[in-house]
């Protein structure tokens, strides 16, 4: 299952604390990339977050990632599941 997750940073929140946990992102993303979790991860130009890719086994190994993201009591997270559109092949005009 793959999803894309937006998490966005919450401004009003913004602290040394919430710039701590943005540093420590890159050390919790390194071993879910390794083990193919994270299949990609980008930051979002002119917004304070990030767009992931994540490919897990269930809902509930997603849950259990993002909740032990740095970011997480800081974001606001849009999870989107994402399906492979070449498992659908496109249907001939009749």
């Amino acid at each position: 299952m793959k999803f894309l997750v937006l998490w966005r940073l919450e401004l009003a929140r913004l602290s040394t604390e919430v710039a701590r946990a943005v540093t420590r992102m890159p050390e919790y993303a390194d071993p879910l990339i390794e083990q193919g979790k994270v299949e990609a991860r980008y930051h979002i130009v002119g917004s304070h977050g990030g767009a992931w890719i994540y490919s897990v086994d269930s809902n509930e190994e997603l849950e259990m990632l993002l909740a032990k993201s740095p970011v997480y009591n800081y974001a606001t997270f849009d999870v989107l599941p994402l399906a492979d559109m070449a498992a659908y092949p496109a249907q001939p005009p009749e």
